[in-house]
């Protein structure tokens, strides 16, 4: 059994609560009006109105806490955090990539269980050389390819973070910098420059498709100084970056963040949905 994300004491547990109780007070009261009870049976049946509150406490609680999915509507664009496979959902969906837009399967570059690693290997169309010229010759925007030469392993061509190139129904992103080792790092500036970067880029090229894009951070990306954010916190900043963004998504295209079925219990959704009044 997971444990308990939302507190039986839980402040929007109590209010949506109440609202309910607002709503069946109004009802038993106006029935009382036209039901004659018993002195005998009021104990009773006050015993079980009671009981009935109890309940209806305890199952919202459950509920809560049971949660798989929310929709949000933050400035007009519908927001869905859904747990599933991003590779299963519909119109664009955002792969992570280095800031060199590596494709080299082989646990150094690139990990064989990450997400662009089996973007890669299992759902692109491209063999890999048909994917790095597409790559190369895509028109990216002015100032997004920052140098050109970088002596390294791997791709020498590097991209300011946040960098979109469109491959079929894949929105491949430049997300992490690269240490000496290949490992992937960032700083949470670097985090927040990538996102606000991100959400401009999205909203030039999403061609009011919807889109989908997975919790970025919450895999093997380091992030300096913070190496134990929660996938919650790091949900939280995606969702106040896509706010402050000028990122709008026309109906009936929407944005999707979808959540591995093995993340879902350690994220509080009740709590997500505090960003529809601004975190």
């Amino acid at each position: 059994m997971h444990s308990l994300k939302v507190q039986i004491t839980d402040k929007v547990v109590w209010q949506e609560f109440l609202k309910k109780v607002s709503i069946i007070s109004a009802f038993f009261s106006i029935c009382f009006i036209f039901i004659d009870i018993s002195d005998n049976h009021k104990t009773y049946v006050g015993l079980s109105v009671v009981l009935f509150f109890v309940g209806l406490y305890v199952f919202l609680w459950w509920r809560y806490n049971n949660l798989k999915n929310l929709n949000l509507l933050i400035d007009d664009s519908k927001v869905s955090v859904l747990t599933g496979d991003l590779f299963t959902q519909p119109g664009l969906k955002a792969i992570a990539f280095n800031e060199y837009f590596d494709t080299q399967v082989d646990d150094k570059i690139i990990s064989r269980s990450s997400l662009n690693g089996i973007y890669i290997k299992e759902y692109s169309d491209r063999s890999i050389e048909e994917l790095d010229q597409i790559i190369n010759d895509y028109q990216f925007e002015e100032g997004e390819l920052i140098e050109s030469d970088v002596e390294r392993t791997g791709k020498s061509r590097k991209y300011k973070l946040g960098t979109v190139c469109i491959v079929d129904d894949f929105l491949l992103v430049a997300f992490s910098k690269f240490d000496k080792q290949n490992k992937a790092v960032l700083t949470m500036p670097e985090y927040l420059e990538f996102l606000i970067s991100f959400w401009d880029g999205v909203n030039r090229i999403y061609s009011q498709k919807s889109v989908s894009v997975p919790i970025f951070g919450s895999g093997i990306t380091r992030i300096k100084e913070h190496k134990n954010i929660s996938d919650e916190e790091l949900l939280k900043i995606m969702l106040w970056t896509f706010r402050i963004s000028e990122m709008r998504f026309k109906y009936p295209a929407k944005l999707s963040i979808i959540l591995h079925k093995d993340k879902i219990d350690s994220i509080n959704l009740l709590d997500i949905k505090a960003v529809e009044n601004g975190l």
